[in-house]
This record gives structure tokens, C-alpha cells and sequence, in this order.
């Protein structure tokens, strides 16, 4: 992927839920650099400024201001595969210790945790 890596903190345009409209929002690239290759698409999770919910999948941004954004915010699992055209811009990219966390985050979500995910959730 040309000009950004896993990490990085991004602007994209999200498309409303009623698909009335697309608003600007900072977002986190969590796709590997090889699943860029042969693809148009870079997976995200979306980032908020509501810290008053965080829920099971989110984490609350530590270093918010290195990462490039305006307020303390939560990376959210909320997980969005998008065209990269679809990227406005870089803001920043994630501290190392927060995005270890947000990989853990990512593992228990989505239950890669062990080498064989759970059958029954």
C-alpha cells in the first residue's frame, strides 16, 4: 500500500448509516502491508471523541495527541473494509503501545486468541 502502513491514523470518509451523506472521521489502518497487495481496500477501525462509552473492543487512546488526533478519543471495534481512495488524509499514527493493545483488543473481538478460534463464540 502506497504512502500508508498498518498504524496509521487516517481521515476517511464514513458513509452514514441511512447512506445519506459521508462525514469525515479518523479511523485506524489495522490491515497487514501484504493484504494490500493485488487490492484496492485497506481494513479500519473507526475512532471516536466519545470516551464516556467505551465498550468490549475499544480502547481508550493513550497518547492521543502523537497519534495525530484533536481530542482524547477510543479506537473502536468497529471494523470497516474501504476503498483507499476513500483515505483523505494521514493524521498521525498510533503510539506502539497503544496499538499493542488495540491488536489484543482485535485477538479477544474476534476470537484469534488461540490457534483455533472458538466454534461457539
Amino acid at each position: 500500500m502506497t504512502g500508508y502502513r498498518r498504524g496509521d491514523v487516517v481521515l476517511v470518509g464514513f458513509v452514514f448509516t441511512d447512506e445519506t451523506g459521508v462525514r469525515q472521521r479518523p479511523a485506524v489502518i489495522i490491515s497487514s502491508d501484504a493484504y494490500y497487495r493485488g487490492r484496492d481496500e485497506v481494513i479500519i477501525a473507526a475512532i471516536t471523541s466519545r470516551t464516556d462509552r467505551v465498550l468490549v473492543g475499544d480502547h481508550l487512546i493513550s497518547d492521543w495527541r502523537q497519534a495525530g488526533l484533536l481530542f482524547p478519543s477510543v479506537a473502536t471495534g468497529i471494523i470497516r473494509t474501504m476503498k483507499r481512495g476513500m483515505i483523505a488524509r494521514k493524521l498521525g499514527a498510533m503510539p506502539r503501545a497503544d496499538m499493542g493493545i488495540i491488536n489484543g483488543k482485535l485477538r479477544m473481538t474476534l476470537d484469534l486468541g488461540t490457534t483455533e478460534a472458538s466454534e461457539t463464540g
